[in-house]
C-alpha cells in the first residue's frame, strides 16, 4: 500500500468562512441536503453533531465519518472508520473578503497499489464536483 494525496481544484462561495464553518463544522447539518443523496446508495443514516453512521451500498458494514479535528474558520479534518483502507479527508477555507471564501477538499488515504490506478481519476472527479457543490451551498441563509 502506499500513501496517496488528492486535492479538489479550489472553489469559491460568495460569504464568510465563518458562515461556512458554522455550516459545514456541524454534520447534523446533512439534514439540509439529505433530500440529494441517493436513496438507493446509503441508508441508515445516523446523524451526530460529530460523526454520521450510514449504510452504504456495496460495504458490508456500516461506515463512521467522524469530524476529527477542527480549526475555527480555517479547516475541518474527517476520519473514516468501517472502509477497506485508512483515509483522512480535510476541508480548507481561505477568506479573500467577507463576500469570497475559497473552498479545497483534501484526501490521504492508504490505496493498494492494484487499486490506485483505477481510483485516481474517480476520486479526482469526485473531489472536485464535491467541492463544486461545496461553493453552491446558501450558507448565508442557513447561518
Amino acid at each position: 500500500m502506499s500513501e496517496s494525496k488528492y486535492e479538489s481544484k479550489i472553489t469559491s462561495a460568495p460569504c464568510s468562512a465563518q458562515q461556512i464553518y458554522r455550516v459545514l463544522s456541524n454534520m447534523e447539518n446533512i439534514e439540509r441536503v439529505r433530500e440529494f443523496i441517493p436513496q438507493d446508495k446509503v441508508q441508515e443514516m445516523e446523524i451526530e453533531p460529530d460523526r454520521i453512521r450510514m449504510k452504504v451500498d456495496g460495504l458490508a458494514q456500516k461506515i463512521t465519518i467522524a469530524i476529527v479535528d477542527r480549526i475555527e474558520n480555517d479547516t475541518i479534518k474527517f476520519g473514516a472508520e468501517g472502509i477497506p483502507m485508512d483515509a483522512n479527508f480535510w476541508i480548507q477555507l481561505k477568506e479573500l473578503s467577507p463576500v469570497d471564501t475559497r473552498i479545497r477538499l483534501t484526501i490521504k488515504a492508504e490505496i493498494p497499489m492494484m487499486f490506485k490506478m483505477m481510483l485516481n481519476k474517480k476520486l479526482q472527479e469526485g473531489l472536485d464536483q464535491a467541492a463544486d457543490m461545496l461553493a453552491q451551498f446558501p450558507y448565508a441563509q442557513w447561518n
